[in-house]
């Protein structure tokens, strides 16, 4: 009789393929996630390094408005002692039915006669003027365009906590990306010699130009 057989421990080329396996699933998962982001950052990378030949022209719309006396008493009696502050709920939510512009999120900034509320956004600037003593309110909206959207889009310009959380997310999903794809090389280097050449080369091109070329 024969005795009965134990099972094998894996081999070491049935690890490298259950690892393999894991990173390249992990390696597609991050670059699929990651893909238009990073097309978006790579395209406004190059118009940013090129932003003063393509800068469009900006477009200001101005408007005013009165507001009721009933808002505008409840500003005044708002008035706070700090030099910025919210605005009242009541008086925010008639801003933006008047103005197109974010005010409950903003502070406004409080002087002796006058509300002003900043309210920049990518790719352009807005504010809003309420003059205390008489409710009357005026706004002046500046867009730059589109190009100049996105590149605020990607330097996080004046474009809110949720646009935050998606960098973050995407810079994370790019660093899976990145070291996946640095450790597949790895594993492919033998069977590929030009791997660290090129890697190496990766490295010397923008540190050579930081080293000569930036004082």
């Amino acid at each position: 009789m024969h005795a009965p057989t134990t099972p094998r421990p894996a081999t070491k080329k049935s690890r490298k393929a259950f690892w393999l396996k894991q990173l390249h699933m992990w390696h597609w998962m991050s670059s699929a996630v990651s893909l238009i982001g990073l097309l978006l950052f790579a395209i406004t990378g190059f118009t940013l390094n090129h932003a003063a030949d393509i800068e469009g022209s900006p477009v200001v719309i101005q408007k005013s408005a009165q507001m009721p006396p009933v808002l505008l008493a409840r500003l005044k009696a708002a008035v706070p002692d700090a030099e910025k502050a919210p605005l009242p709920p009541a008086v925010a939510e008639w801003v933006e039915q008047s103005f197109p512009v974010k005010a409950a999120a903003s502070e406004a900034e409080w002087s002796e006669g006058e509300v002003y509320l900043p309210a920049p956004r990518p790719g352009g600037d807005a504010w809003v003027a309420i003059d205390l003593a008489t409710g009357a309110a005026s706004s002046e909206v500046t867009s730059r365009g589109w190009i100049s959207y996105l590149n605020d889009l990607h330097k996080g310009r004046n474009s809110g906590g949720e646009w935050s959380l998606f960098i973050d997310i995407f810079a994370f999903a790019c660093l899976i990306f990145a070291i996946t794809g640095l450790v597949l090389l790895w594993l492919h280097s033998a069977k590929r010699k030009s791997t660290w050449p090129l890697v190496g080369l990766g490295l010397a091109i923008p540190a050579a130009i930081a080293v000569i070329f930036i004082h």
